[in-house]
C-alpha cells in the first residue's frame, strides 16, 4: 500500500472513478447538440478532455493507496457492474487523457473539424469524445462484459474516424479494419459466454477465485480464446497484418490516437486477464514466441518501407512485442518493465505520428522518395522528429532505453534459454529500429529533394501539441525514478492479486456462498 493508504479507499474519493467515462459521454451529447455552433463545440471538447486529464491525475495519486471501486447503480459486486481504479488503470487513464487532449488540440489547429479533411463538425467532436469514453471504460472495467462494452464503444467511434472524408482509399482501409475488429469482437463475445457458462460470473475479482476450481482443459481453452481476441486488437503477430494497411490512410490526428491508444487497450486487457485470471502462466512460452516474432518480423517490414507513415505503423507493431515480452515473463520485474514501456510507447508513438502530419503538411507527401531538405526548410520540425525517433529506438538515457533495459534485466533474471532468446531479439529489434528511423530522418530532412519544396507556414496550434508530447516523452526520462517506482508498485499488486480482489469483494465473496477456505485459496494466487 502507498503513502495515501486510507484516504484512497475512502468513499469521498470513489466518486471520481466514473467521471472519465461519464464526462466524455455527456460531452459527446452536448457537442452533438451544438452542431450549429462550431466554436462552442470545440470549446466543449477541449474543456471535457482537460477535466478528464485532471481527474485521471487525481485518481493516479489516490490509487497509490489502494484500488478505488465504484459499484454502478449501487448494485454490489459481483451482481452489479464495478469500475475499478487501481494503479495500473489510473496510470493508463492519465497517459491516455494527456494523449487525447494533445491530439484534439492538434486536430483543431489542422482544421480537421472545419472541412480541411472533410470531417463534418457535427460528427468529429462527438465521435472523438465517445472514443475517449470507450478507452477509459475499458481501463476501468471490473468485469469481462463491461470490458467488451468498452471495446465496442471505442471501436464504433473508430469506424467513423477512420473513414472520415469517405475517400475510396479510406473506405477500403476502413473496411479491413472493421472486418478484423468484428472478428475479434465475435471471438471475445464467445469467450465471455464460455467463461460465464463455466463459472457463473464475469466479475474479474470473483473469476480470480472461481477459475482455479474449473477443469484445467476448459480453463486453458478460455484463456486461449481471450488472449487471441485481445491479440487481434493489440496487433500481435501473426494477427497484425491488418494494421499497416489501415492506420496510414487516416488523417494524422486519427492515425496518432489510434497508434497511441487502441492497440494498447488490447495490451492492457492481456495484462489484466493474464495477471488476475490466469496467473499460472500456462501459455507464457507461446506468448514469448509471439513476442519475438512480432518484434523481428514487423521491424523487418519497417526497414523495407519507403513511406514514413507505413514505416511507423510497422514499428508500432514491432514494439508491441516488447510489451508482450514483459507480460509473458509473469514476474514482478517483467510486469514493471512492460507497464513502463506501455506508458513510454503511447506517448512517443503518438508524438511521432503527429510530427509526421506536420511533415506531410510541409512536404506534401509522406513518401521518403519524394521528400528531402526539410531540415533547412523547417529545422524545428527536424528536431521534433529526431527526439522521439531516438527515444523509440532506445538511445540512452531516454525512456525507451530505460524501458528496454528493464525488460532485458527481467529476461536475464529468468535464467532460461527462451527469455534469453527474447533478450537477443530485443537488442536486434532495437538496432533495426534505429536503422529504420535514421534512414527515414536522413531521407526526409537531409537528402536533396527530387523536386523543390517550398516553405509552408505551420500553425502554432499544430506544432505546440506535437511538441508537448515530445516534451512529455522526455519527461518520462527525467521522472523515470518515481514513475518506475509507481509501475513497480502496480506490478507488485498485479502479482499479489489480493489487493484487487479484496477491494472489489471486501468480505471475500460478498454473498456468493463459497467457503472461506476456497476464497483464501483462490485469492492467494
Amino acid at each position: 500500500m502507498g503513502p495515501l493508504d486510507g484516504w484512497a479507499l475512502s468513499t469521498d474519493a470513489t466518486w471520481l472513478v466514473p467521471i472519465p467515462v461519464v464526462l466524455p459521454l455527456a460531452g459527446a451529447g452536448l457537442a452533438l447538440a451544438l452542431y450549429r455552433r462550431p466554436r462552442l463545440q470545440r470549446l466543449t471538447s477541449v474543456v471535457v478532455l482537460t477535466l478528464v486529464l485532471v481527474v485521471a491525475v487525481a485518481l493516479a495519486v489516490l490509487a497509490d493507496g489502494g484500488p478505488l471501486v465504484v459499484d454502478v447503480g449501487g448494485w454490489a459486486a459481483p451482481v452489479g457492474i464495478s469500475l475499478v481504479a487501481d494503479r495500473l488503470a489510473a496510470l493508463m487513464l492519465t497517459v491516455s487523457a494527456a494523449v487525447t487532449l494533445c491530439v484534439l488540440l492538434y486536430s483543431l489547429a489542422q482544421g480537421q473539424t472545419e472541412g480541411e479533411e472533410s470531417a463534418p463538425v457535427s460528427i468529429y467532436h462527438p465521435t472523438f469524445l465517445v472514443l475517449a469514453a470507450g478507452v477509459n471504460n475499458a481501463f476501468l472495467s471490473g468485469d469481462l462484459f463491461n470490458l467488451y462494452v468498452g471495446f465496442e464503444v471505442l471501436l464504433v467511434a473508430s469506424y467513423v474516424l477512420i473513414t472520415l472524408s469517405g475517400s475510396a482509399e479510406r473506405i477500403r482501409a476502413g473496411t479491413i479494419y472493421v472486418v478484423v475488429a468484428l472478428l475479434s469482437s465475435v471471438l471475445f463475445l464467445v469467450a465471455i459466454a464460455g467463461v460465464y457458462a463455466a463459472t457463473g460470473t464475469l466479475n474479474f475479482a470473483q473469476l480470480a477465485l472461481r477459475l482455479p476450481e474449473i477443469d484445467d482443459g476448459v480453463r486453458l481453452v478460455l484463456q486461449v480464446m481471450l488472449v487471441t481476441a485481445f491479440a487481434i486488437k493489440a496487433a500481435i503477430f501473426p494477427l497484425s497484418a491488418w494494421l499497416p494497411d489501415s492506420y496510414p490512410t487516416a488523417p494524422a490526428p486519427v492515425t496518432a490516437v489510434f497508434a497511441g491508444l487502441l492497440t494498447k487497450v488490447g495490451v492492457y486487457a492481456i495484462i489484466r486477464t493474464q495477471s488476475l485470471l490466469f496467473p499460472e502462466g500456462r501459455i507464457d512460452d507461446v506468448l514469448l514466441w509471439a513476442a519475438l516474432a512480432t518484434m523481428v518480423i514487423a521491424i523487418l517490414g519497417a526497414v523495407a518501407q519507403d513511406d514514413v507513415k507505413r514505416l511507423l505503423s510497422f514499428t508500432l507493431v514491432s514494439h508491441i512485442g516488447y510489451m508482450v515480452f514483459g507480460i509473458a515473463l509473469s514476474s514482478a520485474a517483467g510486469w514493471t518493465a512492460a507497464v513502463y514501456y506501455v506508458v513510454h510507447h503511447i506517448t512517443v508513438q503518438t508524438a511521432l505520428f503527429l510530427v509526421v502530419g506536420l511533415v506531410e503538411r510541409v512536404g506534401g507527401t509522406t513518401s521518403l522518395n519524394r521528400l528531402g531538405g526539410l531540415a533547412r526548410i523547417a529545422p524545428v520540425l527536424a528536431i521534433l522528429f529526431f527526439v522521439p525517433a531516438m527515444n523509440l529506438a532506445g538511445i540512452p538515457p531516454l525512456s525507451g532505453f530505460l524501458g528496454k533495459l528493464g525488460l532485458l534485466q527481467a529476461g536475464v533474471r529468468e535464467d532460461a534459454w527462451l527469455p534469453m532468446v527474447l533478450v537477443v531479439g530485443s537488442v536486434v529489434t532495437s538496432l533495426l529500429t534505429l536503422y529504420a528511423l535514421v534512414k527515414a530522418w536522413n531521407k526526409a530532412f537531409w537528402q536533396v529533394a527530387p523536386e523543390e519544396i517550398r516553405p509552408v507556414h505551420l500553425p502554432l496550434g499544430m506544432v505546440l501539441p506535437a511538441a508537448a508530447l515530445v516534451v512529455v516523452g522526455l519527461g518520462l526520462t527525467v521522472a523515470a525514478g518515481p514513475l518506475y517506482a509507481y509501475t513497480e508498485r502496480a506490478a507488485t499488486a498485479l502479482v499479489e492479486r489480493t489487493p484487487y480482489i479484496e477491494a472489489v469483494l471486501p468480505d471475500g465473496l460478498r454473498g456468493t456462498g463459497e467457503s472461506d477456505e476456497v476464497a483464501t485459496g483462490g485469492g492467494g494466487g
